[in-house]
């Protein structure tokens, strides 16, 4: 084992320890996908430290322990059709797409210096989702997910991401300006739920 790899043991073991990886298909996504190819060259030395890092278009990759929360929250199925707003570095598609390999995935970013960023990133690591450089949070166009996670701060609850849910559905997404909040929103039948999950910091969702 290199000294690379076995810092992002390292990592993994600590999220473990820590609670934020729980389910054995999130660890094995975590052992499949290797941060470093997803940060910036000059800052590969700090890819397995648990803090977010700058990407290019003024944006960040989150820390480690806040993709392993969401894909937990998630709770991701083999089968599932999934749809992430805002792919930013591209590496939580990445790992929705080794946690749903039968599904449909779809991965939205509207800037397009990040957009080439994340793109490049997952073409080079041998994923292919569908990507678009465009704005999809009310397109009738889409069609319907199992599965949506916003990687950005919302004002509030986009009303046409939840138009996207199916039958069962669940959206993660932070909500909120200066305080925010991880919200877990849940579709079944007419009845929409959502549960708070705790304060988060993410960029906003323009």
């Amino acid at each position: 084992m290199g000294e690379a790899d076995e810092t992002r043991e390292k990592l993994i073991q600590a999220l473990k320890a820590e609670g934020y990886l729980k389910s054995d298909k999130v660890v094995k996504a975590f052992e499949k996908v290797d941060r470093k190819e997803f940060v910036m060259k000059e800052h590969e030395k700090m890819a397995y430290a648990d803090y977010p890092l700058p990407i290019p278009g003024n944006a960040t990759i989150s820390a480690p322990h806040m993709h392993a929360t969401v894909l937990e929250l998630l709770d991701l199925k083999s089968d599932d059709d999934a749809l992430e707003i805002g792919f930013g570095s591209g590496i939580l598609l990445a790992y929705i797409c080794e946690m749903a390999k039968k599904g449909k995935i779809v991965g939205s970013e509207i800037n397009k210096e990040t957009y080439k960023f994340g793109k490049s990133n997952l073409e080079r690591m041998g994923y292919n989702p569908v990507l678009l450089n465009e704005d999809v949070t009310s397109s009738r166009e889409m069609g319907k997910f199992d599965k949506i996670v916003v990687s950005a701060a919302a004002a509030s609850i986009p009303q046409g991401l939840v138009k996207m849910l199916k039958n069962n559905g669940r959206m993660v997404i932070p909500v909120g300006e200066y305080f925010q909040n991880l919200f877990v929103i849940e579709k079944k039948g007419k009845k929409v739920t959502k549960r708070n999950a705790g304060g988060v910091a993410f960029v906003p969702l323009q």
